[in-house]
């Protein structure tokens, strides 16, 4: 991935930044197209990348827009996304998040509880508004992940569960500013057993079932996303297997006449095409453990300190590919938690030594902060 003349660039420029390969984004872009389904739609998640040129890339690519905050939809929207292809979810919607989609005529909300029902029925009714809802279900599937990334089980905060039905039914016929349009499912993230997705079939087309016999069909049915990737060997697998992926869905979705599939795709889309470069700034020798000190910290990329995420790290000036010695890779924040790998195997490394931290496409940049009053990250193409 990394060739010599990109090393060479890679050194004139100040470290820490991101490094995007768009000509990998634009390969994996075209194996979705490729891959998904006919009558189906594939929606982009923003919270994984939001950076308006990696938008750019994806909404010429034909793919609609997931976004779970009010700024999410206006950065969609100013990016070109077609406010009839985009749909807002989240647990927590806004009075004034939910005014603005009504005001781009969205395609859906993705409703997660009966209240959230009303007070969209009630913002849309003083608006002169119709807003288009699907009910994002909680189909109790364990997606045998990080419990923080973890979305679909009943003791999650996310999603309305079966016992409500019939309650949901009761308001929908009395709420008469909103138009249903379908069901939702999410069941989590970084999923790399496929199982996981043939569970979620089999419970979508349960409850699907259920939904129809009660009267309400659904035009969409949205299985959200959640498909993971290879963090280990980021160039072995570049890009996921979208064939087996849709074609589970397409095998065991049980779609009924006039139904259509969504998805809602995000790290799968961007996390190969995304590595944060650092420098090395330090190299501390202990008696059992060697440190080297980045100058990238959990500011930049927080997902190891948050959910102990592996990220493979590579040192791209190292002029040995052979691993010479074990360091816990760290950075410059005033927190233990601050580290990025332990007892990492590199060649041997040195002060000024550019180090790449792979696979930090999907909640890399878009999660950096300025604590201790970083400086913003840059991003380079």
């Amino acid at each position: 991935m990394f060739t010599p003349q990109l090393i060479e660039r890679f050194s004139k420029l100040e470290t820490p930044f991101y490094y995007y390969d768009l000509e990998l984004l634009n390969r994996t872009l075209h194996a979705i197209k490729k891959h998904a389904p006919s009558q189906s739609h594939v929606h982009y998640a923003l919270k994984a990348n939001a950076h308006p040129k990696v938008l750019n890339h994806i909404q010429q690519a034909g793919l609609g827009a997931d976004c779970v905050s009010g700024n999410e939809i206006q950065r969609a929207v100013d990016c070109g996304f077609r406010a009839d292809n985009i749909v807002f979810a989240g647990v927590g919607k806004s009075d004034k998040e939910i005014e603005l989609a009504l005001g781009h005529n969205i395609l859906c909300f993705n409703v997660e509880s009966i209240p959230e029902l009303n007070v969209i029925n009630d913002i849309a009714a003083k608006l002169g508004k119709t807003a288009g809802i699907a009910l994002r279900v909680n189909p109790n599937v364990d997606a045998f992940t990080h419990k923080y990334i973890t979305t679909g089980l009943e003791e999650n905060k996310f999603g309305i569960n079966p016992y409500e039905f019939d309650a949901v039914m009761d308001a929908m016929s009395k709420l008469k500013n909103l138009k249903f349009m379908g069901l939702h499912f999410h069941v989590g993230s970084q999923i790399t057993d496929l199982s996981v997705f043939r569970n979620l079939c089999a419970r979508a087309n349960e409850i699907n079932k259920w939904f129809t016999q009660k009267g309400l069909f659904s035009k969409h049915i949205n299985v959200g996303g959640g498909l993971g990737i290879n963090y280990k060997e980021p160039d072995r697998q570049a890009i996921v297997d979208f064939e087996s992926y849709f074609g589970i869905f397409s095998q065991l979705l049980q779609l009924q006449t006039g139904q259509e599939m969504h998805f809602e795709l995000g790290r799968a889309v961007v996390a190969q095409c995304g590595s944060l470069i650092s420098r090395v700034l330090y190299v501390k020798e202990g008696i059992n453990t060697h440190f080297t000190i980045l100058d990238a910290g959990m500011t930049e990329l927080i997902r190891p300190a948050l959910y102990q995420a592996y990220h493979k790290i590579e040192n791209l000036n190292a002029a040995s590919v052979i691993a010479d010695k074990r360091y816990d890779v760290v950075g410059p924040i005033c927190e233990s938690s601050d580290c990025f790998g332990k007892a990492v195997e590199l060649p041997l490394t040195k002060r000024g030594d550019l180090i790449a931290i792979r696979s930090a496409g999907a909640y890399g940049e878009v999660m950096s902060n300025r604590y201790n009053l970083r400086d913003a990250v840059q991003s380079i193409f």
